[in-house]
């Protein structure tokens, strides 16, 4: 028992120690993550919205990310458009079975979409199929988009509209600054539209 605790103590403090030493670094983007929230804040304020999708942890950001605008972040204010294209189950088995795994969310923009609308991609590569094909099928709609991305930034990196690349290999600390940069745009967009005060 004792070693197990000792086991899961060290771990631990590794795995922090890494989170810290990134998180610090994460100030450097404030430029890239201004960008995000300057650009959503302009599609939503023309009465367009957002549309977020990802894959696996990546997915489950998105849809997290997507329930911080329509219900509420920290504060009570109006629901803000935005919706997680990795949620309709029924729609992801129907476009994987009928085409293929790569078009589950280019399919959903190219249905959903309208021109003036923003699309955050999530990928801690970079290089997640679907996601840049939903990206590249945003571009030719007009759909302005927002990479939240890791490593080099694959693909991903060089079709955004914003390309905010968390510089860091490891999945597990690309996903915790994703969340952080999810909550920081929510809370930057509350700011803009003025629904609510910084405090």
């Amino acid at each position: 028992m004792g070693m197990l605790m000792k086991s899961d103590q060290s771990i631990f403090i590794k795995n922090l120690e890494g989170h810290l030493r990134l998180f610090e670094e994460l100030k450097d983007l404030e430029g890239c993550v201004s960008n995000a929230i300057e650009l959503i804040t302009m599609a939503l304020k023309n009465g367009n919205k957002l549309m977020i999708c990802g894959n696996g942890g990546s997915a489950a950001d998105s849809q997290h990310i997507a329930a911080e605008f329509t219900g509420r972040f920290v504060k009570d204010r109006e629901p803000i458009a935005a919706m997680a294209l990795s949620t309709d189950s029924s729609a992801i088995t129907c476009i994987g079975n009928d085409y293929s795994f790569s078009d589950i969310f280019s399919r959903q923009v190219r249905g959903l979409g309208r021109s003036g609308d923003c699309i955050i991609g999530i990928s801690t590569s970079g290089n997640s199929e679907n996601v840049v094909k939903a990206v590249q099928d945003a571009g030719q709609m007009r759909i302005k988009s927002i990479g939240l991305i890791g490593r080099d930034g694959g693909k991903l990196a060089s079709i955004c509209d914003c390309s905010i690349v968390v510089p860091s290999n490891i999945t597990a600390r690309i996903q915790e600054a994703h969340i952080l940069l999810g909550h920081s745009i929510c809370g930057g967009i509350e700011l803009a539209m003025g629904m609510v005060d910084l405090q």
